[in-house]
């Protein structure tokens, strides 16, 4: 008989109550470490899995951390490619990881009350000379950054409010290498989901896959679009919804009116 955590979509109990019960040395019924976050995966190298293994058994930051089987995908995909320079929006986990992965890794941050991320990420298992912080709200600190040279993986995690995963997007796929990584975290919260349905349908990206409320995409070989031009009607989310029917921008005014 299935459990009833397999038929129900109980991921948002289950992530809201791990931090909690983490911190108390406690795991969810049907939890089985072994199992389910084994850090083991094809092509793995034995010091990568001996640092998920680690990051496995500590306990989750208070803004919640990244699921084992998220660390485990981001440790594969990171490790089939060469990555020189790497960046990521928000702190923790994920952190610890690439400083492991990457020759060059750059975090835009911000730890304020409630948030213990940043003092978990800067744990000993760190590769601090690898790290490069850059602290304060990523609104106002991710364009006015210079990175030197093109990212081969970035990891979207910051601010999740509208229009701050776009915005963050905006300052970071043009420096995406061909082939490179582009990581979006929190798919399940709708301005995210936006975000990854316009991906879904952009021929710079494709989808290598979803895990948990994670999504993994590759830079592909198609052309820059140009930040500073306005070619919208060559984008497929675009292209794939235009126009607008009468019908459906009433409907959208009748849904706010009820709110």
């Amino acid at each position: 008989m299935p459990r009833l955590r397999d038929v129900l979509p109980l991921w948002r109990v289950e992530r809201a109550l791990r931090p909690v019960l983490d911190r108390m040395g406690l795991r969810l019924p049907g939890d089985d470490v072994q199992a389910v976050i084994d850090p083991q995966f094809e092509g793995a190298p034995p010091a990568v899995v001996e640092v998920l293994r680690e990051l496995f058994a500590m306990p989750a930051h208070q803004a919640g951390s990244l699921m084992p089987v998220v660390l485990r995908a981001i440790a594969r995909h990171a490790s089939a490619r060469r990555i020189r320079h790497s960046a990521e929006t928000g702190t923790g986990k994920s952190t610890i990881l690439l400083s492991h992965l990457s020759g060059h890794h750059t975090v835009f941050t911000i730890s304020g009350p409630g948030d213990d991320s940043l003092t978990q990420a800067r744990s000993h298992l760190l590769q601090a000379d690898r790290v490069e912080w850059v602290l304060g709200p990523s609104q106002l600190t991710l364009p006015r950054h210079d990175f030197g040279g093109p990212l081969q993986l970035a990891l979207i995690d910051g601010p999740h409010a509208y229009p701050f995963p776009e915005l963050e997007y905006y300052h970071l796929y043009p420096r995406l290498d061909e082939d490179a990584v582009l990581i979006v975290d929190d798919i399940q919260i709708p301005t995210i989901f936006r975000l990854y349905t316009f991906l879904l349908e952009e021929p710079m990206f494709e989808l290598l896959e979803v895990v948990g409320t994670t999504a993994f995409f590759r830079r592909t070989a198609a052309p820059l679009f140009d930040p500073c031009g306005d070619s919208w009607p060559s984008q497929g989310f675009n292209r794939l919804r235009t126009p607008v029917s009468e019908r459906e921008r009433r409907a959208a005014a009748r849904r706010a009116s009820r709110r």
